[in-house]
């Protein structure tokens, strides 16, 4: 009867190790967080340096380098669009059509709660390069288990401030690797330098 048992156990074993394998979460992933880029002077769109932005994200992100490794993203996700702004999904478009990834949008921009738990408990993906707004980022950054102020040496995200991307690495327990989580400023545009 203990050998049958143990037989049946053995059996099981993998499809156990699969099922643990499909709940990724975020053990071992990291997670990109950049700003929409340069909004227009009016309406819900990207300015003309925006969609320049938008389009150097396209090879910028593809992949993304970080000190010698190549971090190709897997999912992209935007803010939802709303009346005032589309301008995260708009900034994702030209990378999504790159890599051929659509651009999931299920969150509003003060919904950061509600995304954290959900890559928490359903991503599958290595990489997530998600777009949002200012405003809210500080937020999102907290809700991952991690200390905005002290990534970006900032209050909270300034106004004026488009070329910043925020890494955040997760260990094998999936909790942030403060070590290893940082503040890049790309060097895209001009004026990109601060």
């Amino acid at each position: 009867m203990f050998v049958r048992k143990f037989l049946l156990l053995l059996c099981c074993l993998p499809a156990l190790a699969w099922a643990h394998h499909d709940d990724k979460g975020l053990r071992d992933a990291t997670v990109l967080i950049v700003r929409h880029a340069e909004k227009a002077s009016d309406g819900a769109g990207l300015s003309a340096q925006g969609e320049q932005r938008a389009q150097a994200y396209a090879s910028y992100f593809d992949p993304w380098r970080e000190g010698g490794e190549s971090l190709l993203p897997q999912r992209l996700i935007a803010t939802r669009d709303s009346k005032e702004s589309a301008r995260p999904r708009l900034t994702l478009t030209p990378l999504s059509q790159t890599l051929g990834l659509p651009i999931e949008q299920p969150y509003a921009d003060d919904q950061v709660d509600g995304l954290a738990r959900s890559l928490r408990e359903n991503n599958h993906a290595n990489v997530v390069l998600i777009a949002w707004h200012h405003g809210h980022i500080d937020k999102l950054i907290d809700a991952l288990g991690g200390k905005a102020g002290k990534i970006t040496g900032r209050k909270s995200w300034p106004e004026d401030v488009y070329n910043w991307v925020v890494e955040l690495h997760f260990d094998h327990h999936g909790d942030l690797d403060a070590s290893r989580s940082r503040l890049v400023v790309e060097h895209l545009l001009p004026g990109d330098g601060r």
